[in-house]
């Protein structure tokens, strides 16, 4: 078989993996949804103790032995009003894009987490276009890894911040530890 007869092949089959979006190849799990999943394993590491999951959107998505909040839940939690307490983490993952003030929102995640807690933030990177907001109008902001860490250094209450560039989802991470 010649390369580029292989090469074909290849492809063919791997196409049922994949999507295409203005010529773009994507992998086929984002159209999915549950984004989560993907950063479950290194946030399991992190997220300790009693959490919140922001954003979820169905219970059984949620970050494994957190509380789940969502617009979708018949209860009256959402990202603007969380339940009464500290915690030792916030995961959200997919959810500020959605948000009217994802600033607003992150000053009070902010205060809803412990000394020495956690902020795990994993989110929709530029370089996937349908998740850019003039393509996919669900999404009203486009967050990129260097401008969530430029928020949490200017509100001088995390001793830490990780982020990353995109992952094959597509999507990065943001990590803040909360200083005391």
């Amino acid at each position: 078989m010649s390369t580029s007869a292989l090469k074909l092949k290849i492809v063919k089959e791997n196409e049922e993996q994949l999507i295409e979006y203005k010529s773009q190849l994507y992998p086929k799990l984002q159209e999915q949804g549950f984004a989560a999943q993907y950063a479950f394993p290194f946030a399991q590491k992190i997220c300790i103790g009693k959490g919140l999951d922001i954003g979820c959107k169905h219970k059984e998505w949620s970050f494994p032995g957190s509380i789940p909040i969502d617009l979708d839940f018949e209860d009256s939690y959402d990202a603007y009003n969380l339940p009464k307490g500290k915690f030792d983490y916030i995961f959200s993952s997919h959810c500020l894009e959605h948000l009217s003030n994802w600033v607003t929102a992150l000053d009070y995640w902010i205060t809803k987490i412990n000394s020495n807690g956690v902020l795990f933030l994993y989110l929709p990177h530029y370089s996937q276009e349908y998740w850019r907001p003039w393509n996919n109008y669900k999404h009203i902001h486009v967050l990129e890894p260097h401008i969530i860490k430029d928020y949490l250094e200017s509100s001088e209450k995390f001793k830490h911040i990780i982020t990353t560039g995109y992952d094959l989802n597509n999507s990065f991470y943001v990590v803040g530890y909360k200083g005391i």
